[in-house]
This record gives structure tokens, C-alpha cells and sequence, in this order.
């Protein structure tokens, strides 16, 4: 009897906590894809569309064909273009962020062999809610042709 009375309220503040708006933010990840690469290169470059109802910051990226993930901006400069790394990306409440080529991007280093088109790629990010609140997201990016 009290398995059951405990295990209602424990149910229950799960659903307020969701409906308060308390629970974790989900973030919707589309337009997701990995530029395909050449033999011999060792980085490469991914990108995708965040969107979130609640503001989260992307802390942290990881994929198992990469030593490493970064993300990046680029900006232009007195005309030159330039490439530099971020400790996170926040992603304002209803305002879609997109990584896309010439502009925020994840950078991937140490590639042990080439992406190739028609490959699927996973990725893990991990996102930070206001609250401080960890959570991952996992999502399988296609390998396409540069556009």
C-alpha cells in the first residue's frame, strides 16, 4: 500500500514538474548533415538546426568517427574571414540557431578515415538548461556533398 502511494506521488511530480515547466528542455535538432570529406583530410566540418521553447547552451559535442568536436563562428574581418572556437553556444527560447556553412559550425578534428556520401554519422550533445541541468540529445547525421 505505501509502494503504491509513494510511487503516485513520485508520478505526479514528474507530470507537475513537466507541466510547471520545470522538466528538462528538449531540443529539436533538424537539417542535421556532415560535410563529406577526401582521403587524407583530417577535419571536417557538421551542422545542424537547434531549436528549443526553453533556453538551453550547448556545451559539450562528441561523436565516435572524431578525437574531437569543436564549435565554431567565423566572422569576417577588415575582409578576411576567421574561424574561432567556442566554449558554448546558447540557444535562445524560440529562436531556432543554425549551424551552416560560412558561419557557426562544428568543427571535427582527428579524423581516422574520410566521410563519405550516404554515410550516417552519430553525434551526442549535450546541453546545459538554466538551471544547470545536464542533458544529452543523440542525433544521426547524413554525409552529403558540400552544397
Amino acid at each position: 500500500m505505501h509502494k503504491t502511494a509513494f510511487l503516485f506521488r513520485f508520478v505526479t511530480s514528474i507530470c507537475l514538474a513537466g507541466w510547471l515547466g520545470i522538466a528538462h528542455a528538449e531540443v529539436k535538432m533538424t537539417d542535421a548533415w556532415v560535410r563529406a570529406s577526401n582521403p587524407g583530410q583530417s577535419v571536417g566540418a557538421a551542422y545542424v538546426t537547434l531549436s528549443s521553447t526553453q533556453e538551453v547552451t550547448l556545451v559539450y559535442v562528441e561523436t565516435e568517427r572524431a578525437g574531437s568536436v569543436e564549435m565554431h563562428s567565423m566572422t569576417m574581418e577588415n575582409g578576411i574571414m576567421k574561424m574561432r572556437s567556442m566554449e558554448e553556444l546558447t540557444v535562445p527560447a524560440g529562436k531556432p540557431v543554425k549551424l551552416a556553412p560560412g558561419g557557426l559550425h562544428l568543427m571535427l578534428f582527428e579524423l581516422p578515415t574520410p566521410f563519405k556520401t550516404g554515410e550516417q554519422v552519430k553525434f551526442r550533445l549535450c546541453f546545459k538548461d538554466k538551471q544547470g541541468k545536464i542533458t544529452d540529445q543523440f542525433v544521426t547525421m547524413p554525409v552529403k556533398a558540400a552544397p
